[in-house]
């Protein structure tokens, strides 16, 4: 009896030192359906595809696996937003989220759901500069460079190719007018025209009025700072319809294959940029996408990799899934020193970790974080030629 009971205090005094595995549960809260719905399911992919590499690795938090669970931000709906992430953390307790997508949803989810409960936020999009000022507790980071950034290379692009003046229309919400004031503010600044810079709204079936207000103040090209599935797309077709306008420039929020798919050929000569990289990561994300099924250079598919992926490593580093301990070691693993880590790195990353060493995650985009959770970022230029969206260079 004596030695029962000598054995059962040492089994017990053994696992009360043992780190229990758990199954990590990641919110994945993107606009399934909404102004950019073709483009959510490839970023969903890209975060699913870190988090099944991490589980499948056995490293994570002595055997620790991730589940993802799915939640619409729509996008467009604060409110639907806020009450999607809040189910998420009250009911099916995330430890972390990977998004939101848009700028707006992003924001309203933040604020009214994770600051509150203290959960971290990666977006892999949300690019408005007003988040760059938001109260967060130290809980938001993106792996998107925001659109003070995009303006500046979206000015670049039309300077450099020759382009004097140009219409301006931008989504009237929080990422349409902030990349709008953004890029006016660069191309004037750069000795270019703005002839007129004026909101749409999504959800109209006819845009003939803006469209007209866009002819009459006229200029080299049409910049079209909206959504690939919603308004955007209506303001381009209005406008090739008219005759208003047959060159365009897009930004990231018209970048993807419907534009390809409704338009082709129609917009022959038109650019644009979405964030992109043509770093070692990326083609060694394009590989593992491949195997995976879908696509990886639909704009941040990658982005949303490394959102993921940031979250698991800096769990780690934190031996710890709770959002009060690892969300102060995220900037750590993103920036160097450290072992460069890349896309099909993962499980090496965690075991460096794990034996209290450093590493530097550099991933399918080249993260490097700067200031408060903000990332420096690169830009694939564009051109449609042929019906299709080719890359011209890397910013």
């Amino acid at each position: 009896m004596k030695k029962l009971f000598l054995a059962t205090c040492a089994a017990a005094a053994l696992g009360a030192g043992a780190a229990v595995a758990e199954d990590i549960k990641i919110g994945i809260i993107l606009g399934f359906t909404g102004p950019i719905e073709s483009l959510t399911p490839h970023m969903r992919d890209g975060a699913k595809l870190a988090m099944k590499e991490v589980s499948d690795s056995g490293a994570l938090l002595d055997g620790s696996t991730v589940t993802a669970i799915e939640a619409d931000s729509t996008c467009i709906d604060a409110a639907a937003a806020t009450a999607a992430a809040e189910r998420l953390i009250t009911s099916d307790g995330i430890k972390g989220i990977m998004g939101a997508d848009c700028s707006g949803v992003t924001g309203a989810i933040l604020t009214n759901a994770a600051v509150p409960n203290g959960v971290v936020m990666i977006s892999p999009s949300a690019t408005s500069p007003a988040l760059s000022s938001v109260e967060d507790n130290g809980l938001f980071f993106r792996t998107s460079p925001s659109d003070a950034r995009q303006g500046e290379v979206m000015t670049d692009v039309l300077i450099d190719n020759g382009v004097k003046s140009v219409a301006l229309t931008y989504t009237n919400n929080d990422y349409g007018k902030g990349l709008a004031d953004s890029f006016q503010a660069a191309f004037e600044a750069a000795g270019g025209e703005v002839t007129i810079s004026t909101p749409h709204e999504d959800g109209k079936a006819d845009y003939s009025a803006e469209v007209g207000s866009l002819a009459s103040a006229g200029g080299d090209l049409l910049v079209v700072a909206g959504y690939i599935d919603q308004g955007g797309a209506g303001i381009v077709r209005g406008a090739l319809d008219a005759g208003a306008f047959d060159t365009f420039h897009f930004p990231d929020g018209m970048i993807g294959t419907s534009l390809e798919e409704n338009f082709g050929a129609e917009l022959e000569g038109s650019t644009g940029q979405v964030a992109g990289t043509d770093s070692p990561g990326n083609a060694m994300f394009s590989e593992m996408a491949a195997v995976a099924g879908f696509d990886s250079s639909s704009p941040y598919a990658g982005e949303s990799y490394d959102a993921a992926a940031l979250i698991m490593l800096a769990m780690q580093a934190a031996k710890s899934s709770d959002p009060a301990s690892y969300k102060d070691k995220i900037e750590m693993v993103a920036n160097a020193p450290g072992e460069q880590i890349f896309p099909g790195e993962l499980e090496k990353a965690l075991k460096i970790l794990s034996e209290g060493g450093e590493i530097d995650y550099v991933g399918a985009t080249a993260v490097e974080l700067i200031g408060p959770g903000e990332t420096a970022g690169n830009f694939r230029e564009l051109r449609m030629e042929n019906g299709k969206l080719e890359t011209v260079k890397y910013r």
